[in-house]
């Protein structure tokens, strides 16, 4: 089946690209920024990333990594299982507590109007973020999340890492930068990094 993701690697695109380059799987990406024409004709909400799957749009990066873990049967735990319920507690913890304090870091930097940025909660969400990641950090049970073998919100936490590095977050601990140099070292990480 033919894939089509559309989004710059420079956003949460990155997340899908990098594992669709792990499965090892064909896929049209178009580099577009949100809100742009290409991306409103598929997704009204005009949002970043997309995936185009036998003509069905599918937004959203966790969604969209979900839906390929789960059908190609890897980076995932089987549904129903508890690893799965486990692996699902992770995700949405990382989008909870890491994933939205970039995303309004990142709206009142530079999304939102000015007039409607207050730039000083962007301390509070640096402190805030610096605390989780400590936490998520020290509940880590292997070289990956969840012991020996990569998951989905191996993926988010690392891009989440990363986003915050660039954003100017506080440095991380010791051990989340051993663990992210990891998976940045993955070959499919370095194709997808090498996107645009």
């Amino acid at each position: 089946m033919p894939y089509t993701i559309i989004g710059s690697a420079k956003t949460r695109a990155f997340r899908p690209l990098w594992l669709l380059e792990e499965l090892g799987l064909d896929y049209d990406h178009r580099p577009v920024g949100p809100r742009s024409d290409e991306v409103r004709r598929v997704s009204p909400l005009g949002k970043v990333p997309v995936l185009v799957a036998d003509g069905t749009t599918i937004p959203d990066s966790g969604a969209i990594l979900h839906y390929l873990a789960d059908r190609h049967g890897d980076w995932t735990h089987p549904a129903g299982s508890l690893e799965r319920a486990r692996q699902d507690a992770w995700t949405f913890r990382i989008l909870d507590e890491l994933d939205a304090l970039l995303w309004t870091a990142a709206r009142h930097s530079f999304i939102l109007p000015e007039e409607h940025r207050v730039p000083q909660v962007k301390e509070s969400l640096r402190t805030e973020f610096a605390n989780n990641l400590t936490r998520i950090t020290d509940e880590m049970e292997g070289p990956y999340l969840m012991g020996e073998t990569p998951t989905v919100p191996d993926i988010l936490l690392c891009h989440c890492g990363g986003w915050a590095r660039v954003a100017k977050f506080p440095d991380a601990p010791e051990a989340f930068k051993a663990y992210s140099k990891r998976l940045r070292e993955r070959p499919a990480y370095q194709r997808a990094a090498a996107l645009s």
